[in-house]
């Protein structure tokens, strides 16, 4: 990677330039082909893509985390960068609030920042962390999944960086979090670049697109915002099907045509092999329509046989309220075919809550004994981050009281575009959304008898959205659903709701 000089921070200079650059993960798994775009200063842009098209490369690229195979990444001299990931990596569930922003720093200078302290308290203000002045010396670990989205967010914002790369920024954050995040980013008056699923929070925002292709492992620029640059994308796929569909026709024509002349003999065979020619030429203008992102298979979550009667009963449960544990009473009971939503803000208990329902028994909730449990969990730790796929999928089906049937699995697994190219990979090498495909796969699988879900849009594609959503719909189990995604609970049946907030 190399320096360009500084332009006495022109607004309008470009700080970051890919010039054919290219880059693969291990043998035969290209992820960009010679790819080129840049990025002016003050811009703000979100990075679309399909799940695992590789777009989080992109962000380790321009950060320095990784070297291309081929071509230059330029940056302008002395331009600061800071990321803020999807999910705190494990490795730092452990550290304390104070050494996880001191790591932040770390990775940037070896001096010692004495004032970090104040600094973190004015950074958790601007990320509206409720109740932060005493939490410097609590865990990572102990904090709810929103709660660590913010923690993360600030922790790029602590390095007052040139470069702001936010990776998935609004996954497990409320309604009130992702408000005061698209605030912030709409009055930031430096450079930023945001991977997201969520379309009204970068349509609020961005005035530009860079569109990883999945299939041509190219980058697509375009000026516009988010809306304007899908509707653009689409009545360009239209025109070239419209395109190709009038050149097909005339090609038929001239082969027809070349077809009967050949026969007559004499000088008309010179006119049908000028005929045949002019097929080949118009065979030639025939464009590569750009393709779309694949979605999901359609799919239905199978329910485990033989429910009967009540499946789970909610007596009490507790929330968390201005740092204290809160107890309350309730009448809960969920039979087949009942959806229950909870709802309340970040750090109120709801994770919690679902992992106490998800251990079958607990004080104040009980599961029926023998009620097979299918657990989507937001930060995928239901998952064996050493098993390849292929056992993976493998142990559920059996978990779902089925033989290994390879031929089975394999189907279902290619209806979430789990594809024979990382079947065997680990899922710890996934990305975060390709770990969501598999996460549902599972469920598929396991046919559960109560399905539990915990933010099950984050890090998934758009364009599957409405699938699992119709397929939430039509779950005939018991379901306990958490999401802050207005829209996609829109789309699901809900019979009762518990806001643990009320």
């Amino acid at each position: 990677m190399s320096k360009e000089a500084d332009n006495n921070q022109n607004p309008k200079e470009t700080i970051v330039r890919f010039q054919d650059v290219s880059f693969e993960w291990g043998v035969n798994t290209p992820i960009l082909d010679e790819v080129s775009f840049s990025i002016r200063r003050g811009s703000k842009l979100t990075l679309m893509g399909q799940n695992g098209a590789g777009k989080s490369t992109i962000f380790g690229l321009i950060s320095g985390a990784h070297k291309p195979e081929s071509g230059t990444i330029n940056l302008v001299n002395g331009v600061s960068i800071a990321t803020s990931l999807q999910v705190i990596p494990r490795e730092e569930l452990n550290l304390t609030v104070r050494e996880f922003f001191e790591k932040s720093f770390r990775n940037k200078t070896s001096e010692k920042i004495y004032d970090i302290d104040p600094r973190i308290d004015d950074v958790l203000e601007v990320v509206n962390f409720k109740n932060h002045a005493k939490i410097h010396d609590e865990k990572i670990k102990t904090f709810s999944g929103g709660q660590q989205a913010r923690l993360l967010l600030a922790s790029a914002l602590i390095q007052d960086p040139d470069l702001l790369l936010l990776d998935e920024p609004t996954n497990n954050l409320d309604k009130a979090g992702i408000a005061h995040l698209t605030n912030f980013l709409s009055n930031y008056k430096k450079t930023v670049v945001v991977i997201s699923h969520d379309a009204e929070f970068l349509n609020a925002f961005t005035e530009g697109v860079l569109y990883l292709d999945v299939y041509t492992k190219k980058i697509e620029q375009y000026v516009g915002n988010y809306f304007n640059v899908v509707k653009d994308i689409t009545a360009r796929v239209e025109r070239e099907n419209m395109k190709n569909a009038q050149l097909q026709k005339e090609i038929q024509a001239k082969k027809d045509q070349a077809n009967v002349f050949a026969h007559k003999g004499g000088r008309l065979r010179l006119v049908a092999k000028r005929m045949r020619e002019k097929a080949e030429e118009l065979e030639g203008d025939i464009v590569d329509v750009r393709k779309e992102d694949k979605a999901i298979r359609p799919f239905i979550i199978p329910v485990q046989s033989g429910l009967k009667g009540e499946i789970i009963s909610i007596s009490s449960f507790t929330t968390m309220k201005k740092g204290k544990l809160v107890k309350h009473k309730a009448q809960i009971s969920l039979n087949k075919n009942t959806h229950l939503l909870l709802q309340g803000p970040n750090g109120i208990g709801k994770t919690t809550l679902l992992e106490r329902l998800s251990s079958g028994h607990a004080d104040g909730e009980e599961v029926t004994e023998g009620i097979r449990i299918g657990y989507y969990r937001q930060d995928f730790s239901t998952l064996n981050f050493e098993d390849t796929v292929y056992n993976s999928l493998a142990q559920a089906m059996v978990e779902g009281g089925e033989r290994l049937n390879e031929e089975h699995m394999r189907s279902i697994a290619a209806s979430f575009l789990i594809t024979e190219e990382f079947i065997r990979t680990k899922i710890g090498d996934l990305s975060e959304g390709q770990k969501g495909l598999v996460a549902f796969a599972r469920l598929v699988m396991q046919k559960p008898g109560l399905l539990i879900l915990d933010e099950p849009t984050n890090h998934i594609n758009f364009r599957h959205l409405p699938i699992i959503a119709e397929a939430l719909d039509k779950y005939t189990g018991a379901m306990i659903l958490v999401s802050h995604v207005a829209e996609f609970v829109k789309q699901i049946r809900i019979d009762e709701v518990l806001d643990l907030e009320k």
